[in-house]
């Protein structure tokens, strides 16, 4: 079995790379829907047994308590900033069990249960630490590890590569999952246009039916046309394509 541990940033604070296509309040929406995706999927995994969520978030605990998920917040862990604040709170949860343990960031809208469930079994079967690099292949977007061995946490610019590098000089063995549900997490304005792109017009999940919304829908794609012709193309193509 797994324990998942979730950092949280203030939502009123998250995504403000994202502040020349959303206002604050649709950033703020979107960051808590794919908070959301994520609790969701950890909690229909048939391997997680238990969720931590650490945030200050006023509504942290209110969200928590969907999901049956635990929250922690920053000041209860004594540390400040993501790479102590995780480091804290592993250590704390590590006491209670020698599950895996799995490091994840809340900005992953396509993650599923499956691929929760794949990244549990690599670890097990395998041992050392699995490293989810994000789609660029230089950011780290999850980490899986023995509960009782602990990686010296490294997130950050080039995380990915800081990761392994940390990973081998402590003599733990590292490998990779590539799925696209790790892989894809949501910072940039390019990232929210290849989520629009690859994401199932079938969807139900909640930042699915947020972007989809007409109010959304409408604005973002005007917002997403004038990044590049890239761009452009690929939201044309797909509203051509849409039913």
């Amino acid at each position: 079995m797994a324990q998942a541990l979730m950092p949280l940033k203030d939502l009123v604070e998250a995504k403000s790379r994202l502040a020349g296509l959303l206002r604050p309040a649709e950033r703020r929406a979107l960051a808590q829907a794919m908070a959301e995706d994520v609790l969701s999927s950890l909690r229909k995994s048939d391997t997680v047994s238990r969720i931590v969520m650490v945030s200050d978030d006023p509504g942290a605990g209110a969200l928590c308590a969907v999901y049956g998920a635990e929250c922690w917040s920053e000041a209860s862990l004594g540390c400040r900033g993501l790479n102590p604040v995780i480091d804290a709170a592993a250590t704390r949860m590590r006491t209670e069990a020698d599950d895996t343990l799995l490091v994840l960031h809340a900005d992953l809208p396509l993650l599923s249960a499956a691929d929760i469930d794949a990244v549990v079994l690599q670890q097990s079967q395998h041992g050392g630490l699995v490293i989810g690099p994000d789609r660029r292949g230089s950011g780290t977007n999850l980490l899986a590890f023995a509960g009782q061995a602990l990686p010296e946490f490294r997130f950050g610019t080039n995380s990915c590569s800081r990761h392994r590098a940390g990973a081998s000089e402590a003599g733990i063995a590292v490998s990779q999952v590539h799925r696209v549900g790790i892989e894809c997490d949501i910072d940039e304005p390019q990232d929210l246009n290849y989520l629009v792109s690859v994401m199932s017009p079938a969807s139900t999940s909640h930042t699915a039916t947020l972007l989809c919304a007409a109010q959304w829908r409408a604005r973002v794609d005007i917002a997403l046309d004038s990044l590049t012709p890239a761009a452009s193309s690929s939201q044309g193509a797909k509203r051509e394509a849409a039913p």
